[in-house]
């Protein structure tokens, strides 16, 4: 048996999930349905895996975005925004669907 962690990680791949359907997303946005579809997670654990998985190859970089404002820690903002990479998996977990579907009802 190989000695440290598993590379392979149910949060992780609970993020693949997600960004399958949303096809493109910051951290934030892609804490925000984690919390309403899963068990809680922390957003720094969101973090950590999200750059773990660009490492891995699960995730890439779509794009960065500077956004002005009036934030807590200062005038900007960098948002990055990650899609699936090509070692993602997704397994198409049903409870994604379905809380895309209803999110399509009410917005559509």
């Amino acid at each position: 048996m190989p000695r440290g962690r598993p590379v392979r990680s149910q949060i992780r791949q609970n993020v693949v999930e997600i960004l399958f359907f949303m096809k493109s997303g910051y951290a934030y946005e892609i804490y925000k349905v984690y919390r309403e579809v899963f068990p809680k997670a922390t957003m720094r654990v969101i973090y950590y895996h999200l750059k773990k998985g660009s490492s891995t190859g699960e995730f890439a970089v779509d794009r960065v975005v500077r956004e002005k404002g009036d934030f807590s820690w200062g005038p900007e903002a960098e948002k990055i925004y990650y899609r699936l990479g090509e070692e993602a998996k997704p397994k198409v977990d049903e409870r994604v669907r379905e809380y895309f579907d209803k999110k399509e009802v009410k917005n559509g």
